[in-house]
């Protein structure tokens, strides 16, 4: 029986320092309703997300349509880089993932957010086994999630990830079998 796990990085949203209420740009929300048209496809059973605001505009136009309702997953929120802004994003978000137990003052390690991730899908993985799960995500944590189900998804992987992007994880039971990139095939009408 296989499971399919639809990771959802959320589209692009206009930035401000307000994480949780940030909300999609308009190019933001345009792909949020080409994720809709690819995921309607998809035979989903369950909507999780995020709590971040961005997370849930890019998922739930699938609500209504497949008359499903999104649950909030704490667990799929962006990893906390410093509890202040960093003068140098690149320079910072570089170290903690050349030493996954490294954190910046206030922040959290790429150690500690990849369990927090991979110990949400887990549950997933028994709760809905057999099922289609769309989760609504956030780029470095789920290039997380992804490296340490196979180390080919790494630092390199999770700069060249779309805003928004899909894969599309297959487990048997709780081993992956299958990743698939669905963000760059054409959307069906």
């Amino acid at each position: 029986m296989i499971t399919n796990l639809y990771l959802v990085r959320h589209a692009h949203s206009t930035y401000s320092a307000d994480e949780i209420n940030r909300p999609l740009s308009d190019k933001g929300l345009a792909d949020a309703q080409r994720v809709t048209r690819l995921l309607l496809h998809e035979n989903i059973n369950i909507l999780i997300s995020s709590p971040y605001k961005r997370a849930v505009q890019t998922i739930e136009g699938l609500a209504e349509p497949l008359g499903l309702e999104v649950v909030i997953e704490e667990a799929f929120r962006e990893r906390l880089l410093s509890a202040e802004p960093v003068s140098d994003f690149g320079q910072a978000a570089t170290r903690v993932w050349e030493d996954f137990s490294f954190a910046w003052e206030g922040g959290e390690s790429s150690l500690a957010a990849q369990q927090r991730g991979v110990q949400a899908l887990g549950k997933l993985l028994k709760q809905y086994r057999g099922r289609n799960i769309a989760i609504g995500t956030h780029g470095n944590l789920m290039a997380l999630m992804m490296n340490a189900l196979d180390n080919r998804y790494d630092f390199t992987f999770w700069k060249q990830l779309d805003m928004p992007d899909i894969y599309k994880l297959s487990f048997a039971g709780d081993q992956l079998v299958d990743v698939q990139r669905i963000w760059g095939r054409s959307p069906r009408a």
